[in-house]
């Protein structure tokens, strides 16, 4: 499939026609223990496919505004509202000798705006292929960055990037995951395309739906603030994270979408096979209960096989105190473990009642590991930037290890689903043909 090449790059600044009151400005955020846990982690990498732009989009008395410097002045209005994104890492000493902290200085240095074309290859090409290929981590930027790495070296925090198709664009963002998690990145993301949508006249200063976020992070009682690291724990954290890049096996990722209806049915065979035991099975649970199953299958894992299940739950609504706008980090991992055999056997109701939070076990590591992220509640098909609502949704190279999926909307239809899994290549070809799981699945 053909290559992509880069146009421009440009560092974008927060717009400041669009201004918070002072008192709502910090200067430095400090992370918190969520927040550092994840600079060990790659960037979190999301776009969406859209369909064909227009040249130039007409905003108003005559004026024609192309397309790429329309969406490059409405991620800088964007950034105004989340102008924090626009600073930068540093790391400190923290004076005694014993350690450093980490601080997130709202610099105003800008996120960068990558433009790029992608010449021969089609919105055909990224939405046909069960298998997504490997040309789609392309149109992301920050490839391959750790999120430690921004503490430590100067690359940004937030970068975006514009890949034109031949009948398509691609808009993808990549964002620090030590300074915050997928329900800020999709707010962010959100926040940008209704302004571009809502622009008129070329002016992006528009009133939108969108809440402003929250910067002020939330910290455990008694916790410090700011937090010191050991001396020398960054560098460790970067190299030891680049020695396991080294030695990984390669991948293959496929994205499959289910139905509204499949999903009920799912829920339905998962409560029925609980029926009596005082527990109601959610729709969620019933799905990753249903990929729980079928990648163990694909792994043709020994019954005595121990396995774990970790999945990220947001913390917002769980959290005292915690808005939903809280733009940090707020992400807690919970494990299941469970031996293959047991999650085979037992059905999909019992896999189900295993991914039921937060009584979830905690136990030694397990080599057969699968671990989900994101969620299906956040909106990612309405994110229409003004010529029409999103053909797919697809993620980067980041964290891309075998055993990792992804959740989404399922953009066909109330109550759907989509899943993006990530495995071993020959385990993926015999996911992609199991019946079982795959009769639940929609073009």
């Amino acid at each position: 499939m053909g290559d992509v090449r880069i146009v421009s790059r440009r560092m974008v600044r927060p717009d400041p026609s669009i201004r918070w009151p002072p008192e709502h400005q910090p200067e430095t955020i400090h992370p918190t223990p969520w927040d550092l846990r994840m600079l060990a982690v790659d960037y979190i990498q999301k776009g969406v496919l859209l369909p064909k732009t227009p040249a130039a989009t007409t905003q108003g008395q005559g004026r024609n505004i192309p397309v790429v410097d329309r969406l490059s002045s409405s991620f800088a209005s964007a950034l105004g509202r989340f102008y924090h994104l626009a600073g930068r890492l540093a790391v400190n000493d923290d004076g005694a000798g014993a350690g450093q902290t980490i601080s997130l200085r709202c610099s105003n240095e800008g996120a960068e705006f990558v433009h790029a074309v992608a010449p021969g290859v089609t919105v055909a090409d990224i939405t046909a292929p069960l298998c997504i290929p490997r040309v789609v981590w392309s149109f992301f930027p920050l490839n391959g960055v750790l999120g430690a790495e921004a503490a430590t070296g100067s690359c940004p925090v937030l970068a975006a990037q514009v890949t034109d198709l031949d009948d398509g664009v691609f808009v993808a963002m990549s964002l620090n995951h030590g300074v915050a998690d997928w329900t800020t990145f999709w707010h962010l993301f959100n926040t940008w395309s209704e302004i571009s949508r809502r622009s008129v006249d070329g002016g992006y200063d528009c009133e939108i739906s969108s809440p402003l976020p929250v910067f002020e992070r939330w910290f455990p009682n008694g916790c410090a603030v700011p937090i010191p690291v050991p001396l020398g724990k960054l560098d460790d954290i970067v190299g030891q994270r680049r020695r396991a890049y080294g030695q990984r096996p390669p991948v293959l990722e496929c994205f499959v979408r289910f139905s509204g209806e499949s999903v009920k049915n799912l829920v339905s065979k998962a409560n029925a096979e609980m029926s009596g035991s005082g527990t109601t099975i959610s729709s969620l649970q019933a799905m990753l209960a249903h990929l729980w199953r079928a990648v163990f299958r694909a792994r043709r894992l020994a019954p005595e096989q121990d396995t774990r299940y970790v999945h990220l739950v947001g913390c917002r609504g769980r959290a005292d105190g915690m808005p939903a706008a809280y733009s940090g980090s707020a992400v807690s991992h919970v494990a299941a473990d469970s031996t293959a055999g047991e999650i085979l056997e037992k059905g999909l109701g019992r896999a189900a009642c295993f991914a039921l939070p937060p009584a979830l076990a905690r136990g030694a590591e397990a080599p057969a590991l699968l671990f989900t992220g994101s969620s299906p509640r956040i909106d990612v098909y309405g994110n229409d930037f003004g010529w029409g609502a999103p053909v797919a949704v697809r993620s980067g190279g980041g964290s891309k290890l075998a055993g990792k999926a992804t959740v989404y909307e399922g953009g066909c239809a109330a109550g759907s689903m989509a899943l993006e899994v990530c495995l071993a290549p020959e385990a993926l070809d015999r996911l992609v043909a199991d019946q079982e799981f795959m009769s639940a699945t929609v073009p």
